[in-house]
């Protein structure tokens, strides 16, 4: 059987309220949280209103508001879920978020534009940062992680955390996401016309979203670690799903089909039929193609079933990362309390038609209503084309573990800057036109690519030719990406921030928003090249771009997939080296650009295709530490090899070679300090020599270059590590 994962704690800030008790009271009254904004100005926009969240103690005002919010809905779960000093030290972190440190850039561009910027606000800018000062702050040392897919974000943590769980990792997560309330965010939206001029009013009105704010955090466990300390659950994870639209990068696909596809994942994780679940959350926006394409999906899956449905955004706006975590906290609820929470907005009129278009789905209208919920479903879909449904169930729920299978990297693609070619100690990679025509790219996808999404797609359609894969309609949802990155679209958000803080927020630049993102150039991918099986983009640090090779192994392990891809991807520009030169984080190493990827297949897949393999991932492990206690980073770095080690079943003499990338300040030398106690004599490569720093693409190419030497038989086993953001990937191949 699979590990069970439970829910034993909850904590919320968001419009409607500041703690859970008055968030949740807040909603099955029906209040809304959305009035006129208050945050930054709003002249000459069409639309002014917001769902802003009005806390006086925010905690550790030296972070991003995205991180503050965090902290705040974290202390509460912890709380609730009564976890002792040693189980909070123990526990991982995993955060979504779609605009990350926004806030910070926008207060350190304003302060330059004044004059007093303030280099100390720079660490705060990158998603990165979240899940770290997170756990910097409540000295939580569990595995650490920044899932950034836009809108999908919070719900796709949770399910990470119980992939996690189950795979080994940890027993307790906090998991969810956050979101500050930004002029970025409603610069964005407004200049894609997808705001609404009055309260959102979603499967009514629908004539777009209004913004939200705020952090759903849940305590995700081993349902016996629960059980053994006398945990109280609220419900348990029952099963999840996660893929991509691979339709367009800002709308879904109005037939409905990825929709659709997702709810029958979760389904079938779950093991369960759609006439089992009680209430859907919805992903409910507003905006008319979004809610026209989930009506569709609704009424095709749910038709027949005594399913209730409603949005919980119609109260609290669209808290964007956040949303799916605010939204997971009001299901789990609704489940352990059996009370269905209300869309709001409805006048009578509104009523009156609600049938023709709802037909005979139950739509909870205005008011609050009892209803014995067995199983809750919440849904999120984002931008980029990621979907993602996560089930949660009143009694217990077991399913079946299904036999897991070899993992072979068969295919790789890398496009790194080199390190003699650096201009005051920047190195570049020059991209033009004729790279993606060799490549099948088009124009009209080529201009719609920033760097960030030139780099992935670059290394991405390398890697799929290197494997030999054709995308087909048998195996197109069976193919999925991972993309790590450490600081994502910096100049895009950048430039795109500048922008509005110089002429105030009607200047958003619709064709440039999509790709502030962290997930759209996954989400370009995924359009190009027709895969729609799972799709996520981590920010975590350097490491992300080999995490996203042990997160790729958790996936296939799910057996939904049977090919996934495993990036790392960082940009470098101008910009780019203003922020690294201005808060040092690059010591004294040439900073470089690029994008590295490699294909994972399971062996039957690799079987079946007669794929070449290039080396076998034998074991890996994922740790962290906070930094504020007696367990160092250097411990952690050590846990993280010597876990790897056992997993892959082997010892420190069998390893021949090892591939590092470490920290570039002092920390380092205590790296690698590490690696030559337990593997003295052996050869120690770091690729950054040759390629300049460039972060996630390092941290990936390690494997990369670690397979490739396999393959040549110049050594039979490989270790490859890497650090960043105080966490560490440690993973052996053979």
């Amino acid at each position: 059987m699979k590990k069970r994962c439970v829910i034993t704690g909850l904590g919320i800030i968001c419009p409607v309220g500041n703690d859970l008790e008055e968030s949740w009271n807040s909603i099955i009254s029906g209040k809304t949280g959305l009035a006129k904004v208050t945050t930054f100005s709003t002249e000459g926009c069409y639309a002014d209103l917001g769902g802003e969240v009005f806390c006086d103690n925010l905690p550790a005002p030296e972070y991003d508001r995205s991180a503050r919010l965090c902290i705040k809905a974290a202390e509460e779960a912890l709380h609730d879920a009564d976890l002792n000093s040693e189980e909070r030290s123990q526990a991982g972190v995993i955060v979504g978020s779609c605009i990350g440190g926004a806030v910070s850039i926008d207060e350190y561009m304003t302060a330059q534009k004044e004059g007093a910027e303030n280099d100390s606000r720079i660490p705060n800018m990158a998603a990165s940062s979240i899940a770290n000062h997170t756990a910097a702050y409540l000295n939580l040392n569990g595995v650490t992680a920044n899932i950034v897919n836009a809108c999908a974000a919070g719900t796709m943590s949770i399910a990470y955390a119980c992939d996690l769980i189950r795979s080994g990792e940890g027993d307790i997560f906090l998991a969810g996401g956050t979101d500050p309330f930004s002029s970025l965010a409603f610069a964005g939206f407004h200049a894609l016309h997808a705001l609404s001029e009055e309260c959102c009013s979603p499967f009514n009105h629908s004539h777009g979203i209004t913004l939200g704010e705020g952090s759903g955090i849940l305590v995700v466990e081993e349902y016996e670690h629960a059980v053994a300390r006398g945990a109280k659950i609220y419900a348990e994870v029952a099963g999840y799903g996660v893929n991509s639209d691979a339709y367009h990068i800002t709308a879904p696909d109005p037939s409905g089909q990825g929709q659709m596809d997702v709810i029958r994942r979760a389904l079938g994780s779950a093991e369960i039929e759609p006439s089992d679940i009680s209430y859907v959350n919805a992903h409910g926006t507003g905006t008319p193609k979004n809610d026209e394409a989930e009506f569709l999906s609704l009424h095709t899956i749910f038709d027949g079933t005594d399913v209730s449905i409603s949005s919980t955004k119609s109260m609290t706006g669209h808290c964007l990362g956040a949303a799916g975590a605010v939204e997971a906290v009001f299901t789990v609820k609704a489940v352990s309390e059996n009370v269905l929470p209300p869309t709001i907005g409805y006048t009578e009129e509104d009523r009156l038609a609600l049938p023709e278009k709802a037909g005979n789905l139950d739509f909870v209208v205005n008011e609050s209503r009892n209803k014995e919920i067995a199983y809750a479903m919440s849904n999120s879909f984002a931008f980029g084309g990621t979907n993602a449904s996560i089930i949660f169930s009143k009694d217990k729920h077991e399913t079946e573990d299904g036999k897991k299978d070899k993992v072979y990297i068969t295919g790789y693609g890398k496009i790194m800057s080199d390190a003699e070619q650096a201009v005051d100690q920047v190195a570049g990679v020059t991209l033009d036109m004729k790279d993606f025509t060799e490549r099948g790219v088009k124009l009209g996808i080529f201009r719609k690519l920033d760097k960030f999404g030139q780099l992935q797609l670059v290394s991405g359609i390398d890697a799929f030719n290197s494997a030999g894969i054709q995308v087909t309609e048998e195996n197109e949802r069976r193919i999925g990406t991972i993309i790590g990155t450490s600081a994502g679209p910096v100049t895009e958000v950048s430039n795109f921030q500048k922008n509005i803080v110089d002429k105030g927020c009607t200047a958003g630049s619709a064709f440039t928003f999509p790709n502030t993102v962290y997930n759209a150039a996954g989400g370009h991918f995924s359009i190009f090249t027709g895969t729609k099986g799972y799709c996520a983009t981590v920010a975590n640090g350097t490491q992300a771009g080999l995490q996203s090779v042990a997160y790729a192994c958790d996936v296939l392990g799910k057996g939904n997939e049977d090919i996934m891809l495993a990036s790392g991807t960082d940009e470098g520009s101008d910009m780019v080296s203003y922020f690294y030169s201005h808060s040092k984080i690059n010591g004294c190493r040439i900073l470089g650009e690029g994008s590295s990827t490699v294909v994972l297949e399971t062996g039957s897949s690799a079987d079946k295709r007669q794929a070449h393999k290039y080396a076998e991932v034998a074991g890996y492990a994922l740790t962290h530490s906070s930094g504020t206690n007696a367990y160092t980073e250097t411990d952690a770095m050590e846990a993280a090899v010597v876990k790897a080690l056992a997993n892959a079943g082997m010892e420190a003499g069998q390893i021949d070679r090892i591939y590092a990338v470490t920290n570039n300040h002092e920390q380092g030398k205590n790296e690698i300090g590490v690696l030559e106690k337990h593997f003295p004599g052996k050869t120690i490569v770091d690729p950054r020599e040759q390629t300049g720093d460039c972060r996630a693409a390092s941290a990936n190419a390690i494997i990369v270059d670690a397979a490739k030497a396999i393959d040549a038989s110049e050594i039979g086993t490989a270790l490859t590590v890497s650090y960043g953001c105080g966490s560490y990937t440690a993973i052996v191949l053979k």
